[in-house]
């Protein structure tokens, strides 16, 4: 939460002339309700089941670039999908900063409680081993402009285009 996937992910589609999606936004297109409304009716059990489904769908599509929650690499089918099906990009930040960026947010139902600022680092604690398993690139993002981030990337997958097969 925080580490710029939507703002990065709608820059990087743009510079790289794809669609860019959001499986929360699909998610609340699909219902009609904001994210928050489904971890209060659902709990997050609903919500992760609600976001494998969009997941889904969304990897079956060509030549986009795909936002997903945080908490999507939770379910290890999430994480064979998009695996099978592109290429991920941990966009990595540390607590303090993801805090200072979500701090006033108060439409991220995780951090609601007590003590945002600690349950960011239990998130990055528990998570990311995960998104560092699962990436292609790990990009660490911190004061650095989203438009360099972006710019970082796009160099990073041309490399990687340009790179000679071993096949």
């Amino acid at each position: 939460m925080g580490a710029g996937k939507t703002t990065i992910g709608r820059l990087l589609a743009k510079q790289l002339g794809k669609q860019f999606y959001d499986s929360d936004v699909e998610i609340e297109r699909k219902t009609g309700v904001k994210i928050p409304l489904i971890f209060e009716l659902e709990g997050e059990p609903g919500f992760r089941k609600r976001e494998h489904t969009a997941i889904e769908e969304l990897t079956r599509l060509n030549d986009v670039v795909l936002a997903t929650g945080g908490g999507a690499v939770l379910m290890q089918e999430n994480r064979d999908l998009l695996k099978k099906n592109g290429k991920i990009i941990y966009l990595r930040a540390k607590p303090f900063d993801l805090y200072q960026r979500t701090r006033h947010d108060k439409t991220r139902p995780l951090l609601q409680g007590n003590n945002p600022r600690q349950k960011l680092e239990q998130l990055y604690i528990a998570r990311d081993p995960i998104y560092t398993g699962v990436a292609d690139y790990i990009v660490d993002t911190g004061a650095q402009s989203a438009n360099d981030i972006t710019s970082y990337i796009v160099t990073l997958l041309a490399q990687q285009a340009d790179a000679p097969s071993n096949t």
